[in-house]
């Protein structure tokens, strides 16, 4: 998360703790989405995508943690989205990932990008340079599109947000189709901002019946960051003993999912297998 946020609410919580004299709780940003989607849903025991401007992680439920299969290794799938929204000069209303998803309804042309899936991990920062490339050098405005039509060699701002949302999302679904095959499960939970994103709920649909599974996903309501989560990941290690000290209740923007032991569900109940 960013820092100045993480601070300032730290600051709020530790007031309020003192000022009533209640108990402190830290919570783990991942965690609190997959407990939301897990209750939201009535998922029990799925391979989690998290996609939000800040992660991007495939993750599965081992041991008393949440294990990370595959990940981006450079930037997250929100931040790479944010970015090109500003390239092409959309709106931040309600938010650029929306806007992109409805522009993306009317590409005709789905331009090359480069599809970089290494391992069970992905690379989204090459795409980014490679797009913006092209919104300078190929793209044409709507109004230009009209008139004299689209060159061969040529796209628009419609057919970039199609093609970016079709190979940014086939790299998710190809790595958590991976876990689901490693892990022995058949559900996938979806949380996140980017997790509303209709298009890769469809995708993500296909791969998922086609395996005979289920999907989990959620509307804006629960996948964009919600005080709800962090309250109810908070209640659930509040009742099962755990508390931060007032001396220990500083903010990490590194707090790494496969760091929170997540005592709350049981060691038996695992989406990975022994072997």
């Amino acid at each position: 998360g960013m820092g100045g946020p993480l601070q300032s609410c730290a600051v709020a919580a530790r007031t309020l703790s003192v000022l009533w004299g209640v108990p402190l709780v830290s919570v783990n940003h991942c965690v609190a989405h997959i407990e939301m989607g897990r209750v939201a849903c009535g998922a029990d025991n799925p391979v989690a995508l998290y996609v939000s401007g800040g992660n991007t992680q495939v993750l599965a439920y081992l041991d008393g943690r949440y294990r990370i299969f595959g990940e981006t290794i450079d930037i997250a799938i929100g931040n790479c989205l944010d970015r090109f929204a500003r390239a092409i000069k959309l709106s931040n209303d309600p938010s650029p990932g929306y806007n992109i998803e409805q522009l993306a309804k009317k590409g005709k042309k789905l331009v090359e990008l480069p599809y970089v899936v290494k391992g069970m991990d992905v690379s989204f920062s090459g795409i980014l340079t490679s797009v913006e490339k092209i919104v300078k050098e190929k793209m044409v405005d709507d109004e230009t599109a009209a008139k004299v039509g689209v060159k061969e060699d040529q796209c628009t701002a419609a057919d970039l947000c199609f093609s970016l949302q079709e190979t940014l999302f086939a790299m998710l679904i190809e790595i958590t189709e991976r876990a689901m095959s490693q892990c022995g499960q058949d559900s996938v939970l979806i949380v996140g901002g980017v997790g509303c994103n209709k298009r890769l709920q469809g995708m993500m649909q296909l791969m998922v019946e086609a395996r005979g599974g289920t999907l989990c996903a959620m509307d804006h309501r629960y996948c964009i960051d919600n005080g709800a989560m962090i309250a109810q990941a908070g209640i659930f290690a509040y009742q099962h003993g755990i508390t931060t000290a007032l001396e220990d209740s500083t903010v990490s923007q590194r707090f790494r999912t496969d760091q929170v032991d997540v005592v709350w569900r049981e060691k038996g109940n695992q989406a990975v297998g022994p072997g």
